[in-house]
């Protein structure tokens, strides 16, 4: 079995990826505001400060920053998954269980990374933008309505046409 190794920096700003078993699916986006009312119900017991984010059919990006004194993205994560299982199943959406009993909706580990500074920081903020460009659903990051994209053009700190001229695959998958 591996040993999982986490980066456990308190108040730390984390880049993340989580992916359901099914990869074929549009569960996450058919079901996005089921999945909104899971992080806010995860958020009021456990806070943390969303930075940006994006969400595609079958997974997702998010950028978090964790309060000080305060490592545990693991319990959140735990915790939006099963908020987000109990609304699906709630509102009908047939799932099928595992061997274990369990349904087969999340992918059991996600992807972590730390950010290191700001270059890091918007290096992935970048990644998670373009994402949906990627992997070709939309052709322009601003036609895609799951991100935080839309939140840093209203704030002015990206220009809506920021995309236009990038190459793909730049963003974020370098070290």
């Amino acid at each position: 079995m591996v040993n999982y190794r986490r980066d456990r920096t308190k108040g730390g700003t984390y880049f993340f990826t989580l992916s359901l078993k099914n990869r074929d699916t549009d569960l996450l986006t058919r079901h996005i505001k089921l999945l909104g009312r899971s992080f806010r119900r995860a958020k009021k017991t456990n806070p943390f400060v969303t930075k940006a984010i994006v969400v595609l059919p079958e997974h997702l990006h998010a950028i978090w920053e964790l309060p000080q004194n305060d490592d545990d993205y693991s319990t959140r994560w735990r915790q939006i998954k099963t908020y987000f299982l109990q609304e699906v199943l709630h509102w009908g959406e047939p799932l099928l269980r595992n061997q274990r009993n369990e349904y087969n909706l999340w992918q059991r580990r996600f992807w972590e990374h730390r950010i290191r500074n700001e270059t890091d920081f918007f290096h992935h903020v970048n990644y998670i933008h373009y994402n949906p460009v990627k992997h070709q659903l939309v052709q322009n990051v601003s036609h895609w309505p799951y991100s935080s994209f839309h939140a840093y053009v209203n704030k002015g700190i990206i220009a809506k046409n920021w995309s236009d001229h990038s190459e793909q695959g730049c963003y974020g998958e370098s070290d």
